[in-house]
């Protein structure tokens, strides 16, 4: 089985962004899942699709929320695709 992992998309200057990751980390360790940060800044595509919802959290190509962390979401996610 391959690592799990939760995408956060966001900016680097980005106070929710940041809030959302530190809020993630403990649920991803939680699950044993990884968390990785990409700036939307960087990648055109991604800044064209996702521009004023970042931060956004996506897991297994799906939206789980955006601006904050739905916890429930992310745990709904998990206990679904596991």
């Amino acid at each position: 089985m391959s690592a799990r992992e939760f995408i956060v998309l966001g900016r680097q200057w980005c106070h929710l962004c940041d809030d959302m990751t530190a809020a993630l980390r403990p649920l991803a360790a939680e699950f044993g899942w990884s968390v990785r940060v990409l700036d939307v800044d960087a990648d055109p595509a991604l800044e064209a699709k996702w521009d004023e919802l970042v931060p956004v959290l996506l897991a297994d190509g799906r939206e789980l929320c955006h601006y904050h962390l739905d916890e429930a979401a992310v745990r709904a996610h998990v206990a679904e695709f596991g």
